[in-house]
Parts: structure tokens; sequence; C-alpha cells
């Protein structure tokens, strides 16, 4: 099985894959080990979007609406 090394980890990330792995009875290593293994695994969108489109002949006649709305800067105050 091989091994990787993650230098410059934020201390916080640490501290919240400690306390999310004893929450799940484990070690952080066996909680970092599931964490990154799901995510290797998680389906690409937009590969999963394209398989979509073929498997139903593909999106060549699909209509894309025109878009006329006007963007707008976010007033945060």
């Amino acid at each position: 099985m091989a091994s990787i090394i993650v230098r410059g980890l934020d201390e916080r990330v640490k501290e919240q894959l400690a306390a999310q792995a004893k929450s799940h009875g484990r070690s952080m290593e066996s909680e970092v080990r599931d964490i990154l293994t799901r995510a290797a695994r998680r389906p690409h969108i937009g590969l999963a979007l394209m398989q979509a489109a073929q498997g139903i002949e593909g999106v060549d006649g699909l209509v894309v609406p025109e878009r006329n709305d006007i963007a707008r800067a976010v007033d945060f105050d």
C-alpha cells in the first residue's frame, strides 16, 4: 500500500480531522484514508454529464436560452 506525506497542513484542519476521526471511532490516519478514497472515487461531474448526454443521443438539438440578464455587483453593507 502506498503512503503520502502532507506538509504545510493548517493546524486547525488537523484538529478538525482529529475530532471527525474521534466521532467516527477511528484513527486520524484511517479517517484521512477514507476521505481521500471517497474523493478519488467520486465521479467527475463533467464526464458524468457528457455520458448522460451520450445516453440520450447527445445534446445537439438542445435549445439554450439567450441570457439577457445583467450581472450586478453584490453590496455587503
